[in-house]
């Protein structure tokens, strides 16, 4: 037998003691607890003799992490939702047969005390315990070493172990639920209306993706989860809403990294009679007041880098970007001859099958983005690679739009909407020549344009990647609960 079955073996055997006993190893309980944040709010600041004063009992449950068996007393710690906190079990106060039933609940059991608080000589607080529950039986011993795991995506397989065991991956999350709770807020008190729109989608589209495929088998139709929720929000633009977000899940059918999980979160939200430069203004007062109420800062590390969220934020043109960032001669740059050979350099495979846009915007990624570690946003996308933005009046090959780069990772996303039918259809139709992925002729979307949809002003935020940032987290996967693993 191996180790961790022969432990098995003897919990379960435990089990079956304390049912012989007549003791429920899985009751069902409804008691009415103190977290342990709580008890520490109400008992920390007090003095021993004051705690003795009080004479107060509390209850608390959790499970066992720790145990310190001094034969007729023992020390351990509990864990719930809010944190740590000692218990003091003595056989003289639990008596028996509480007391043998007691010491056969092993780390990892869930249970519940009652009992009053006072302090050790080392100052800490205690629950001296009058009265102990078993809730749950524990079957598997919790990992000892969790930490110095060397295989991570253990943790992400077994991630409710990891919230076990390692407070700091729970802090993690409820960071996360605080900023998505933070960002509702905010554009609810701007009178954006948070809606939810079709998962399903009878045919991809709202950005340049491989879909993941399903099939409706009472419709006998093949169906797409959705690459973003783009066109429908700007649906409902179209019938009035004028201000609309939607915090939920894409599905993209591409590859796994760092930065990239197949389902991820994004904001998306759509601003009647607004620019894209509102839009910026926005952004950089949303993140940076989120930044300060999570840290009271606008700094923060990330990755060992100091991250400045104090306004304004950065702008530079995409252009601008290459020739700051990467020193490469602009007038050189916009010579296709000369595009391709500074793309083959930099190894971006069969540049000359490319159109020039997309080349510029290849090089770009390739060479400027890792330098964009302060809030940056970059401006002036070329068309080929912005198909729903609107061109822009100074230059029609560029469109009235940016990205929000943040310690070398696009952010954000945002544009003037393409509201102009005609303009939209070849757009749609340059995109099936091009046989991109996600690209489809969407004729109800382009219906809906027909009918007017108002100037406006869209924008996506990965939620993933902006809780990476503010959580210090180098993958996504550590952000997402349960990531996508290979079987």
């Amino acid at each position: 037998m191996e180790p961790i079955n022969e432990l098995i073996a003897v919990r379960k055997e435990k089990e079956k003691a304390l049912r012989e006993m007549g003791i429920d190893t899985y009751p069902q309980d409804r008691g009415t607890y103190l977290t342990t944040e709580e008890i520490l709010k109400r008992f920390q600041s007090l003095s021993e003799k004051e705690l003795e004063a009080m004479n107060e009992q509390v209850s608390i449950a959790g499970r066992i992490m720790s145990f310190r068996d001094f034969g007729k007393s023992t020390f351990f710690h509990i864990q719930d939702r809010a944190g740590k906190i000692q218990i003091y079990a003595r056989k003289d106060i639990l008596k028996e047969p509480d007391y043998t039933i007691f010491k056969k609940f092993d780390i990892g059991d869930i249970i519940s005390v009652r009992g009053k608080v006072f302090k050790t000589k080392t100052n800490e607080l205690t629950v001296l315990a009058e009265e102990i529950k078993l809730l749950t039986k524990s079957l598997r011993p919790l990992p000892e070493k969790w930490h110095g795991l060397k295989d991570v995506e253990e943790r992400y397989r077994k991630r409710y172990l990891d919230l076990i065991v390692n407070p700091h991956v729970k802090d993690i999350f409820i960071k996360r639920s605080k900023i998505v709770d933070f960002i509702r807020e905010y554009l609810k008190e701007r009178s954006f209306i948070e809606v939810e729109t079709p998962m399903m989608h009878i045919i991809p589209g709202g950005a340049v993706a491989k879909p993941f495929i399903t099939h409706h088998n009472a419709l006998g139709i093949d169906l797409y989860l959705r690459i973003a929720p783009e066109l429908y929000l700007k649906r409902l633009i179209v019938g009035g809403f004028e201000r609309v977000f939607e915090i939920n899940r894409n599905f993209r059918n591409e590859g796994i990294s760092v930065k990239h999980n197949p389902e991820f979160t994004m904001l998306e939200f759509y601003w009647a009679y607004a620019t894209y430069e509102d839009l910026m203004e926005l952004t950089e007062d949303m993140i940076s007041t989120l930044v300060l109420k999570l840290f009271n800062s606008y700094k923060i590390y990330y990755n060992g880098r100091e991250i400045d969220f104090s306004r304004p934020w950065k702008r530079l043109t995409m252009m601008d970007a290459l020739k700051e960032l990467a020193g490469i001669d602009i007038e050189r740059l916009l010579k296709f001859d000369n595009l391709c050979e500074i793309a083959k350099e930099l190894g971006i495979g069969s540049p000359e099958k490319e159109k020039k846009g997309k080349l510029i915007t290849k090089v770009f990624e390739e060479i400027c983005e890792s330098h964009l570690i302060q809030p940056t946003f970059i401006t002036d996308y070329p068309v080929e690679v912005s198909p729903l933005a609107k061109r822009s009046k100074k230059n029609p090959e560029l469109t009235e739009r940016f990205e929000l780069y943040i310690s070398g990772m696009e952010v954000a996303n945002g544009f003037n909407e393409l509201n102009d039918p005609e303009d939209q259809r070849i757009r749609f139709l340059e995109q099936l020549k091009e046989k991109e992925e996600g690209a489809s002729m969407d004729e109800d979307y382009l219906v809906a344009l027909e009918y007017g949809l108002p100037p406006t002003a869209g924008e996506g935020i990965g939620i993933d990647r902006l809780t990476m940032l503010l959580t210090d987290s180098p993958s996504i996967r550590e952000v997402i609960l349960f990531p996508l693993l290979r079987p």
